[in-house]
């Protein structure tokens, strides 16, 4: 595990920003999420920090070292799972391993343990369309754990899932991440994943995303959503999603009238 820094980054897509000046860093060995409304660039800074897009303008660091490219010391699970359909689960979990030339016997084995740990070493055999939503995201955390990579890059994994499995699927997560010990960053809208998961959570504006705030979670874990001390932490994260639909969905004097009528009195 090592420390992940996002330093002065900005991202541009002709002449729109998606995010800018962000400035972050993520503790080795930490679990921080990232907040804000859809839109905001929060995927742009999992994929900046995967090595898949470039930044227009600053740098990420991994333990000090600038990360320019794709490398087994980062890994990215997105909310539709990506598993070739064609290939059998354990051939899937395998399949960075082949491409990194690791013999068959030797990738089989570590993709067999990786299965093992998942609770899915029986069906090993399948096809990813025989398994449930659930046991699919299991199979693309496996695959990424499989490189032992030091970051695990997370893009609401478990958004498509229902509420018991979502709540299944953050627990299994919570120890997966503690066996691997690698430093993960997750994207949710979900407030309670957020709060259940996070060591820290990063606030991201609107479009164009900046950093708002980051608010540490010292709470030890397993966390309960009713805990009284997560009430105001999620009050807070609720008021700025929803202040920032606002800022996002209505002109200056549009909001400056829902003022004069009390509409965003609570925003």
């Amino acid at each position: 595990m090592a420390e992940l820094q996002f330093q002065d980054i900005t991202k541009l897509y002709g002449d729109r920003a998606a995010v800018t000046n962000i400035n972050l860093t993520v503790p080795a060995g930490s679990f921080t999420v990232l907040i804000g409304p859809s839109g905001c660039g929060k995927t742009t800074l999992l994929e900046i920090a995967a090595g898949l897009i470039h930044p227009t303008g600053g740098q990420v660091l991994l333990g000090g070292r600038r990360l320019t490219r794709p490398g087994p010391e980062t890994a990215i699970v997105f909310q539709h799972h990506n598993l070739f359909e064609w290939m059998t689960v354990r051939d899937n979990v395998a399949f960075g391993l082949r491409a990194q030339g690791v013999k068959r016997a030797a990738r089989r084995s570590r993709a067999n343990k990786l299965l093992a740990d998942v609770g899915l070493v029986e069906h090993a055999n399948k096809l990813p369309r025989e398994l449930s939503g659930g046991m699919r995201q299991r199979v693309a955390i496996a695959r990424a754990l499989v490189m032992n990579p030091q970051v695990l890059l997370l893009d609401e994994p478990f958004s498509s899932l229902d509420y018991q499995t979502r709540r299944v699927m953050q627990r299994y997560l919570l120890a997966m991440w503690h066996h691997a010990q690698a430093t993960i960053t997750m994207v949710t809208h979900d407030l309670d994943e957020a709060l259940m998961l996070a060591d820290q959570v990063v606030l991201i504006s609107g479009s164009p995303g900046r950093m708002i705030e980051v608010i540490p979670i010292a709470i030890d874990r397993p966390r309960s959503p009713e805990d009284p001390r997560l009430k105001d932490i999620r009050s807070h994260l609720r008021h700025h999603l929803e202040r920032e639909a606002v800022l996002d969905e209505f002109t200056a004097a549009e909001i400056a009238a829902l003022d004069r009528e009390g509409v965003t009195a609570d925003l």
